[in-house]
């Protein structure tokens, strides 16, 4: 996209909100169009404003995760990321199902989160890579197969390569360093990744290639 990315942080702790808000500043290429501190005020923001993405916490009163719903069925374009404390499984999970577009923990640093949000601004998906490994071991050991191998077997050499990586939590920037192929490479094989499994996202795709291995293994 093009432009300064829109954001909006709704944190109920201000000088964390106000920190992360004069971070992203700084580091440029963002712009602050609002901050709240309820999940009330992530409601209105977003009915009002309609930034490129909502930063949103768990932790504040309305509880930030059942503010989700409701946003994402007034407005289903609203890119959403939460930007937590929380480590629960049921949490993220919550969070994922809901259809946010990250999840990040807050001790990540004003860079990385800036790079995050530029790439959910482009259409990506985040989960923090510890999270997103602890979601797929307990995948492996409660969730059978059932026949989703066959969708697996669609895709491509390359596309298995790739799909491993993601899965050990590299970011599409970081997989096309692996594999000496370009970002646009990358991002352009994920999507028919992404169609080939009947996947929402890349998250999915990597929970599916994690469950399929341990499976058949």
């Amino acid at each position: 996209m093009t432009g300064a990315i829109r954001i909006a942080v709704v944190d109920d702790h201000p000088l964390f909100r106000e920190g992360v808000a004069r971070s992203l500043l700084e580091i440029g290429g963002f712009e602050i169009v609002a901050q709240g501190a309820t999940a009330q005020d992530a409601e209105r923001i977003a009915a009002t404003l309609q930034p490129d993405i909502l930063l949103l916490d768990i932790s504040m009163p309305g509880d930030g995760l059942a503010s989700v719903a409701s946003i994402l069925a007034s407005h289903p374009a609203q890119k959403i990321v939460m930007l937590t404390v929380s480590e629960d499984n049921a949490d993220v999970t919550q969070a994922l199902n809901a259809g946010v577009r990250g999840y990040v923990l807050k001790g990540v640093g004003s860079r990385t989160l800036a790079e995050i949000l530029g790439n959910v601004a482009a259409g990506e998906n985040y989960v923090s890579p510890t999270l997103s490994a602890r979601l797929l071991s307990n995948l492996q050991s409660l969730q059978p197969s059932n026949g989703k191998a066959d969708r697996l077997r669609q895709l491509t050499g390359r596309e298995i390569d790739i799909l491993r990586l993601v899965a050990e939590g590299l970011s599409n920037k970081e997989v096309a360093l692996r594999l000496k192929l370009q970002e646009k490479t990358v991002k352009h094989h994920m999507t028919g990744v992404l169609s080939k499994l009947n996947v929402r996202n890349r998250t999915e795709a990597a929970l599916l290639m994690r469950e399929i291995g341990a499976t058949s293994a």
